[in-house]
């Protein structure tokens, strides 16, 4: 089994590109710690190794406690794939103090204090995975905050992969586009609008399709444990939206 005695905790795994990297691990035989805001809609119901916390990113005692339970059921790490996110369709005139903090506490302080907590717990030639977005150089109409939180997670993950290369450890960076997911990603959106959305994105991504949360996963995967020599890397996987491709007429 590919990933057998490998030990993961990947936040934001309840669903979306998560839940795929959750149950790739699963599959290959490692053992997995998993969080989200409710986990019980995934309790019995995932094969082999699983562990599950109920977990809010942007409250640091729940970060604490993530720790201490990864201490406690796994020990060392081989990955952790921060993968918190929290993003709503916000023009910049109707965003508002409570919409700008939430979105920086759960996609940067949460990102950020869950690596350092856990940092101490990866072992040699093990990894971090952040997930970004291709928002973050779009320039996506109604994603300002959540763009400019994710920008500050790619950059703070340069530094932790500077700072952890004396220990072995690689960081890298995933930066999906358009992904079909059942809330693509997006809070409190209407099923009008996110359909819109889901067509934008369709129209404006070069290969005229949506991601599947699979390929984000093996993107994911590949980083973790396949790129070797690999670190403070951002592996786009967006379909070319943020490649400034210039498609033939």
């Amino acid at each position: 089994m590919k990933y057998l005695g490998k030990k993961a905790v990947v936040t934001g795994g309840t669903h979306g590109m998560g839940i795929a990297v959750v149950r790739a691990l699963l599959d290959g035989g490692a053992e997995v710690l998993l969080t989200g805001r409710d986990v019980s809609p995934l309790e019995g119901t995932l094969p082999g190794k699983a562990h599950l916390l109920s977990s809010d990113a942007a409250r640091l005692d729940d970060v604490a406690e993530l720790a201490a339970v990864a201490t406690e059921t796994l020990g060392e790490l081989d990955l952790v794939f921060v993968n918190v996110g929290f993003s709503t369709l916000t023009p910049y005139q109707e965003a508002t103090p409570e919409v700008y903090d939430r979105t920086f506490d759960v996609n940067t302080k949460g990102a950020y204090f869950t690596a350092q907590r856990l940092a101490p717990l990866v072992r040699p030639g093990g990894s971090f995975v952040f997930t970004t977005s291709v928002a973050v150089g779009a320039g996506i109409a109604g994603m300002g905050l959540y763009s400019a939180a994710k920008a500050a997670v790619r950059s703070f993950a340069s530094t932790y992969a500077a700072e952890l290369a004396p220990r072995g450890i690689r960081v890298n960076v995933v930066s999906p586009g358009y992904t079909d997911t059942p809330t693509m990603g997006v809070t409190g959106v209407p099923e009008s609008v996110l359909a819109q959305f889901k067509a934008i994105g369709d129209e404006i991504t070069p290969l005229k399709r949506h991601a599947t949360a699979e390929e984000v996963a093996a993107a994911v995967l590949f980083l973790a444990f396949e790129a070797t020599f690999t670190t403070g890397a951002d592996l786009p996987v967006d379909g070319g939206l943020g490649q400034r491709l210039t498609l033939p007429a």
